[in-house]
């Protein structure tokens, strides 16, 4: 399988949704960094299931059991990191597995039920998706939260992001110039983060009506990265973009990325989006930041902005149209288990986790080649 990423931080998730339990090995990492563990399993408990009535019923504790990586300091008890592999595992503890067997005969519309049988010859695990599942974004959380600490501690640097859309309803976009952090660690701390409160009851709104009707809602997350240095990344196939995208579209439901104004770019003309070049102190930025801080595939030092499109929950209740691979009729599907009606109210905190490990992988690939003009890395 397909589960490990990354150049010189590699992370490999295991781990099915209805098995023992979920984890991640995390190889790379650097040694003597103290593990902030409460950061960490707050970053868990904004992704965790059961939370209100607009997200799945299924309830998990997502308490990380370190195995390997971390040391405890004698007096202060405070883990530290080692060097070695990190391997952490999480417990499933609220599973209904009777729920799924039926679909290895009466797959899902837009599902993997029908694509992993036929990747794997049938063996895969369907139970609450298996390897497929969202629940493997648990583990993905913890590796991404220890990088943001990390990023945080050494670099500066602040990840964060928003529910820019719900349905046909947005939110306030970033400003693209200038990202407060301070902002940034508020959004992170909201239990349902947006920049204009008045779009909050609109969404939540337009969730209910989804769930009302048998259905689900799709979304889009806005993430922003602020204290990037310039001149990471490297043309053309190890770029920020395609290091960034590689490991978001790895994020189950995941379905669009774009960096900056991406898509809205095509109905422009380049001299109302070309990103001109100031002085500001010593330092050089861009006017604007359409490109949203990455220009030839490698950071300006502006703020990176990137979005990234959810698609609506496939599991709905409502009654669809599928195949019976048995017969090879066509009938009709009603969906039993526990869903979110959409995954994008839980997903802010997964699309930072991402952003953050794509980062810590480019800032320590930049370790590696920096001359004098790169000793900040």
């Amino acid at each position: 399988m397909g589960s490990t990423w990354g150049n010189h931080i590699k992370i490999s998730i295991f781990g099915e949704s209805h098995g023992n339990g979920i984890g991640v090995v995390i190889d790379g990492f650097p040694a003597g960094h103290p593990c902030n563990m409460e950061f960490i399993r707050s970053e868990l408990a904004r992704r965790a299931p059961g939370q209100s009535s607009l997200t799945t019923g299924r309830r998990e504790g997502d308490q990380p059991e370190i195995l390997s990586g971390m040391l405890a300091d004698s007096a202060s008890g405070e883990l530290t990191t080692t060097g070695a592999p990190i391997c952490i595992v999480i417990r499933n503890t609220d599973t209904r597995s009777g729920d799924y067997e039926s679909l290895r005969t009466i797959p899902r519309p837009s599902h993997s039920d029908y694509t992993g049988q036929l990747r794997y010859q049938g063996f895969n695990d369907i139970r609450g998706g298996g390897h497929f599942s969202g629940r493997l974004t648990a583990p993905m959380v913890f590796a991404g939260a220890l990088c943001k600490d990390y990023l945080r501690r050494n670099y500066h640097i602040e990840i964060g992001s928003h529910i820019y859309q719900i349905g046909d309803v947005k939110d306030h976009a970033f400003d693209y110039t200038s990202v407060s952090k301070t902002v940034l660690t508020q959004l992170q701390q909201a239990a349902f983060p947006v920049l204009d409160p008045e779009s909050e009851p609109k969404m939540k709104e337009t969730v209910d009506l989804a769930r009302r009707d048998l259905d689900s809602v799709g979304g889009v997350i806005e993430c922003a990265v602020s204290g990037v240095s310039a001149g990471l990344g490297s043309p053309m196939f190890s770029n920020v973009e395609s290091r960034i995208a590689s490991i978001l579209y790895g994020v189950p439901a995941v379905k669009g990325v774009e960096f900056g104004l991406g898509f809205e770019m095509a109905e422009k003309r380049g001299s109302e989006i070309n990103d001109c070049y100031v002085k500001n102190n010593d330092n050089i930025e861009t006017r604007t930041n359409y490109n949203g801080g990455i220009s030839g595939g490698i950071t300006t030092g502006m703020p990176i902005i990137v979005r990234a499109a959810i698609k609506p929950t496939p599991s709905i209740s409502r009654e669809q149209a599928t195949l019976n691979l048995k017969t090879g009729e066509e009938e009709l599907l009603k969906i039993h288990g526990r869903h979110d009606p959409c995954i994008a109210m839980r997903a802010p905190v997964v699309i930072e986790s991402a952003v953050a490990l794509a980062l810590l992988d480019l800032y320590l690939e930049a370790r590696g080649y920096a001359t004098e003009q790169f000793q900040q890395f």
